[in-house]
């Protein structure tokens, strides 16, 4: 790698320089070795900046750092993914809280079709392990599906193991770095699945430990990657409502498996169903016609096109969708070069025209 993966890796040692100072670094320098160029007097001038982080970046332990990381990284197979590259997941670009770079142990196609992320509560029943293992036999058919979770003991390892059982490409985010695995019983699993087509995905550097605060911060991955967050299993104050209340800010997809009033294991599940945060599903093909994700039909041409005269940011839009079965309006961001609000106007009137539709989850078709 070269010299600016050296200083990417070094703006994420930075202490205290979490992903939204770190982007308005970059935005306001241009790249990461700019940044470490650029005078502590005009970095101080960044907002959340102050004089110690500033000087931080002249530290010359902190390259050291990354060289050290680059190293290991190079020995154990380890593929980067920095935020403004294509390998880096698309949902999660369009995340504010999106980390700059995370370190990928497998290959992946983490801009998959459909992502369906499937959490739950460690402390899982009978009832819990049945529904988890349907739901992935239940998607296992569809065309680039990917399964997502957390590669926590319960509900996310069930999926996971599913996923290994039936070929299933699956990635697992961890809450620590690459040379350690929480719980330390999913090691295999995490080989495995590596090998299997999927990866283990994590934010933190190697030496990084399974620190209590890094778990919740590694939610915000698992629901800004996924279409739809599904919740199987949860008490009322699990982990895994923080992920699908994550999945809702983002306006993302979520669901979640109901349970016995008096189950303690599924009152988070029937609180976010209460509660609107999450649609009610009981079975796969809940999941399939929520997301609209039913077989394929034969594409189709656009006809109408041919009698309307398309602004150019419309025919650049209709040329896109015309690749795919569906887009993400965030794919279709970074695809067309258009900004949010000229994005947003734009489908609205292709939709008015009766030339694409709309579907749940931000995707967008051509009618």
């Amino acid at each position: 790698m070269g010299k600016d993966w050296l200083y990417r890796l070094a703006l994420t040692f930075i202490k205290n320089i979490g992903p939204k100072t770190g982007r308005a670094l970059l935005e306001q320098f241009g790249d990461a070795k700019a940044v470490f160029d650029a005078p502590v007097k005009h970095l101080k001038l960044i907002e959340g900046m102050g004089e110690m982080r500033a000087k931080a970046f002249k530290d010359e332990e902190v390259l050291q750092k990354a060289e050290d990381e680059l190293t290991y990284m190079a020995e154990n197979a380890i593929t980067p993914l920095w935020l403004f590259d294509d390998n880096y997941p698309e949902r999660l670009k369009a995340c504010i809280d999106s980390p700059l770079l995370m370190f990928a142990k497998g290959n992946p196609n983490l801009n998959a079709q459909k992502v369906v992320a499937i959490v739950g509560t460690r402390k899982l029943t009978e009832y819990g392990i049945r529904l988890t293992e349907e739901l992935v036999d239940g998607l296992k058919d569809l065309e680039g599906i990917l399964i997502a979770s957390g590669l926590a003991d319960g509900i996310d390892t069930v999926a996971h193991k599913q996923c290994v059982k039936l070929n299933v490409p699956t990635v697992g985010v961890l809450g620590h770095g690459h040379d350690s695995m929480y719980p330390a019983n999913n090691r295999g699993l995490a080989k495995e699945m590596s090998a299997n087509g999927g990866t283990v995905l994590t934010e933190y550097n190697s030496g990084m430990p399974a620190l209590k605060d890094n778990f919740p911060m590694r939610n915000r991955i698992v629901a800004g990657m996924s279409d739809i967050t599904v919740v199987v299993e949860s008490d009322i104050k699990g982990g895994a409502l923080i992920t699908a209340r994550l999945a809702s800010s983002y306006n993302r997809e979520v669901a979640a498996f109901p349970g016995r009033v008096s189950d303690k294991r599924s009152s988070g599940c029937n609180e976010l169903i209460r509660t609107n945060v999450a649609a009610m599903i009981t079975k796969p093909d809940d999941l399939i016609e929520l997301m609209n994700w039913g077989k394929p039909k034969a594409a189709k041409p656009v006809q109408r096109q041919l009698l309307l005269a398309l602004t150019p940011e419309e025919q650049k839009l209709v040329d896109l969708l015309q690749t795919k079965d569906s887009m993400h309006a965030d794919e279709l961001l970074h695809q067309s070069g258009l900004n949010n609000s000229i994005l947003a106007a734009t489908l609205l009137q292709l939709e008015m025209q009766g030339l694409i539709k709309a579907l749940p989850g931000k995707m967008y078709r051509i009618n």
